[in-house]
């Protein structure tokens, strides 16, 4: 029996601050000396650059900060209103499959927004989760992760209520044919605090078996 604790940070957390934290977890979960964890944050306005990034798709670098994010994917924005879960978990314990995590992290925001009444769908080549509306496809949630020694970081973001506009600053993913929503945006009126326990429920039935506890930081 392991504990994986959550932690919820009320304050926009700088970016730098949350590599140099996770970079620090991730270590001490291989140690063996901290827990695994999940950590509910927001960021100011910045993009991330992924290991896969084009520079032809930073459209407007004068816009907001560009940080190199370390994890997979391409361009991505971060800011208010935007749900991140970082997830530090040992995948060794977990059948050490990266793809399955993946799959398991598609799920989870998945399942999410099916409390919400919206169908949020996978698609082949295009990692993270779309909300179709007839032949309109829009991007609800990015995933981007990392593996350091079987210990994984970064995670997903899911976008609750951020300014949508912000993304006009990059091509999301590297991906000119669809767009981006929210949950706002479909019309489902949601405060952070609501949708964290809904993240929190749903991480439980995805991820939590064979005995697994769950406890969350003060």
């Amino acid at each position: 029996m392991h504990t994986i604790e959550w932690k919820i940070s009320d304050e926009l957390v700088p970016y730098e601050q949350a590599l140099q934290e996770m970079e620090d977890r991730v270590a001490a979960i291989r140690a063996g000396t901290a827990n695994e964890l999940v950590w509910l944050l927001e960021h100011p306005p910045l993009y991330t650059a992924g290991t896969s990034a084009d520079a032809a798709d930073l459209v407007r670098p004068d816009l907001f900060p560009v940080h190199t994010a370390g994890r997979g994917g391409q361009y991505t924005y971060h800011g208010p209103g935007q749900r991140i879960a970082y997830v530090m978990l040992d995948l060794k314990k977990r059948g050490a499959d990266i793809r399955a995590f993946v799959q398991d992290l598609e799920d989870w925001v998945i399942d999410v927004l099916a409390q919400y009444q919206i169908k949020g769908e996978k698609r082949d080549g295009r990692v993270g989760v779309w909300v179709a509306d007839g032949a309109r496809e829009d991007k609800i949630a990015a995933i981007g992760v990392r593996v350091r020694k079987w210990v994984s970081f970064h995670g997903i973001s899911i976008n609750v209520e951020p300014d949508l506009g912000h993304y006009a600053g990059i091509v999301p993913c590297g991906i000119t044919e669809h767009g981006v929503t929210s949950l706002v945006d479909k019309g489902i009126p949601v405060t952070l605090p609501e949708f964290d326990i809904e993240l929190r429920a749903s991480f439980e039935k995805i991820f939590l078996q064979n005995g697994l506890k769950g406890s969350i930081l003060p």
